[in-house]
């Protein structure tokens, strides 16, 4: 059975995030690439939103008996294949895992203009998929 505590916590920690990283959505990308504290903070924002968008969709797929990911990037696939989320958001989220993964090992390699646009972008399917796992609450 999905922990339900657990999925909360993590969708609760997204939430707040995202309230954050929607302020920063609003800055035009001169400020956002100027300011070190706002574009270090939609970096870390977006690396701990991502974490538990990957530990809740892993604990979904652990509860559920699916097959075991191999990787970060499997964990959306697996999703997708058992009707969890859309292949439409499966798509929108594809390089979720790889960008988490440039956060965490590549980070001297940032490019604050992809960022940006991730920002600009993607936040809206982050929450899409924050649906999708609260309706396992």
């Amino acid at each position: 059975m999905v922990k339900k505590e657990l999925v909360a916590a993590r969708l609760e920690k997204i939430r707040e995030y995202l309230k954050t990283l929607n302020i920063i959505q609003k800055y035009d990308l001169q400020k956002f690439k100027n300011d070190t504290f706002i574009h270090a903070t939609a970096e870390r924002y977006l690396h701990l939103s991502i974490e538990c968008l990957l530990d809740i969709g892993n604990h979904i797929i652990s509860d559920h008996g699916y097959r075991k990911p191999e990787t970060y990037a499997d964990i959306f696939q697996i999703l997708a294949e058992e009707n969890i989320i859309s292949q439409e958001l499966l798509k929108e989220l594809e390089g979720m895992a790889a960008f988490r993964n440039v956060l965490v090992h590549d980070y001297l390699k940032l490019d604050l203009d992809k960022i940006y646009k991730i920002v600009q972008v993607k936040l809206k399917y982050i929450k899409q998929l924050t649906t999708v796992y609260a309706s396992f609450l």
